[in-house]
């Protein structure tokens, strides 16, 4: 990770919130490649599971609502995480996080509340004197106009969904959808998290991607394996095969007391396997308590039977930044390039043998990658070369996000755009001005192939859709 993150700085991917003030513990920003690569990732999904579909809509809610969505949620009462603190170096914990990392189980007394187990210290000064686990919520909260009292007190919202629950009723009268059908919603979430930590794995500020698929009572077993399905279609599609996933499948004491099923998707991050999306069966949990909250209805009517009933709700919720996060994991990579012949994986902490020269490699599916392609006139310092490689450029921008760059020797060009895992890199050179071919040099392979400018177009688009 410590090599990752390096790059991710070093390239432009991530930096940490407010670094010439020192940070901002659990919030983070991203660079001209890494808000590009977040945004491959929310179009992407964006399209497989609202454009090119009939039964999801999409939906954009405020992210400060009324607090009695949160009351109906629950999230006032019961969204709170066990907090420690160690009286001896002041340093604070979450409870069942310091007992996993221990091997332990946090205890759940009679009385519903909680203890530490016997033998669990500070893992920074390696004390015994903690204090009892306490409940904390984790909501943000802020105050809406300009009196901050208890009438005023809002909150950031944790979650997206509650705001597709809550615009169900407006959903259902203007949308012309039928049961089945989904609403789906990008967007900004906050929870004050105890322990923000692993990176970007675990913030204060992220971003989700959640759809609910309301469904007829009845059929949410039958729509809950659709969507399991479903979404790992779509890891596979962005570069995250099945092989490099695992599937956490919920027992019947660890469900949540409204939901049926739950399957957890998974991914092996270095400091361990690790929740990217959930995909639950809640059942009519959410529109009945809102229905109870609000007093309004959030019956569906169904015209072919003439009955009316709460839809039950499928819910996959995924993370954008985890999702990035593991994009930028799996890709990955350190090899010894030879002059010709294969690169092989490079081992840590060693030169790289005679005749090899190390690699550092982003192996992105085109599809997300930030960059698709980089253009490279082979001098800068001829205006003809320059002229043609620009005219090209200007071209490819239109459809993707492309970079120009002159700077250095093309070997040093190729090796700057691998480490911002740029797929396909273009050279003009001589050659083109005499008879319109350039060379196309593939990431991953290394291999390059002389393309005609015309057939450029095309033969990219083609690469890229056909990954």
């Amino acid at each position: 990770m410590d090599d990752l993150a390096s790059l991710c700085k070093r390239r432009g991917f991530i930096f940490q919130s407010s670094e010439i003030y020192g940070g901002l513990n659990g919030f983070w920003d991203y660079g001209p490649l890494g808000c590009e690569l977040k945004r491959n990732v929310r179009n992407a999904w964006w399209q497989d599971m609202v454009q090119t579909r009939e039964d999801v809509v999409g939906l954009d809610c405020s992210i400060i609502m009324h607090p009695r969505v949160w009351e109906a949620s629950g999230h006032i009462g019961g969204f709170a995480d066990p907090m420690v603190d160690c009286r001896a170096c002041k340093k604070r914990y979450r409870a069942d996080q310091l007992c996993e990392e221990q091997g332990q189980a946090l205890i759940k007394r009679e009385d519903g509340s909680l203890a530490l187990p016997e033998g669990i210290v500070c893992t920074a000064c390696k004390s015994k004197e903690l204090t009892e686990p306490r409940a904390f919520n984790l909501m943000f909260k802020t105050f809406v106009g300009p009196v901050e009292d208890a009438s005023a007190v809002a909150y950031l919202r944790p979650e997206t969904a509650q705001g597709i629950f809550a615009q169900f009723g407006n959903v259902l009268a203007t949308a012309r959808q039928k049961i089945p059908f989904g609403i789906a919603q990008i967007g900004k979430a906050f929870r004050n998290e105890i322990n923000p930590r692993n990176y970007t794995f675990r913030s204060r500020e992220f971003e989700q991607m959640e759809l609910e698929f309301f469904v007829k009572p009845g059929a949410d077993a039958e729509w809950h394996a659709y969507w399991v399905a479903e979404r790992l279609k779509w890891y596979a599609s962005i570069g995250l095969p099945a092989a490099s996933l695992t599937q956490y499948v919920y027992t019947q004491k660890e469900l949540a007391h409204y939901a049926s099923a739950c399957t957890d998707i998974m991914y092996a991050f270095p400091f361990g396997v690790q929740e990217l999306e959930g995909i639950a069966a809640r059942g009519d949990f959410d529109l009945s308590r809102h229905q109870q909250f609000s007093g309004k209805s959030m019956e569906y009517f169904d015209p072919e039977t003439n009955e009316k009933f709460l839809p039950h709700v499928i819910e996959p919720s995924g993370g954008v930044d985890r999702i990035a996060l593991a994009l930028l994991c799996n890709a990955y990579a350190e090899e010894w390039v030879p002059k010709q012949g294969p690169a092989i994986p490079a081992e840590r902490g060693k030169q790289a043998p005679e005749g090899y020269e190390a690699r550092t490699v982003m192996r992105f599916a085109p599809r997300i990658a930030p960059i698709k392609v980089a253009v490279f006139p082979l001098l800068k310092n001829k205006p003809e070369l320059v002229a043609r490689a620009r005219a090209i450029f200007g071209q490819l921008q239109r459809h993707w996000i492309c970079f120009y760059d002159t700077a250095g020797a093309i070997g040093r060009r190729y090796r700057r755009q691998d480490e911002a895992g740029t797929p396909f890199c273009l050279t003009i050179d001589f050659q083109t001005l005499e008879d319109g071919t350039l060379t196309l040099r593939h990431r991953d392979s290394m291999q390059q192939e002389r393309i005609h400018e015309k057939e450029l177009l095309a033969h990219l688009s083609g690469l890229i859709d056909a990954w």
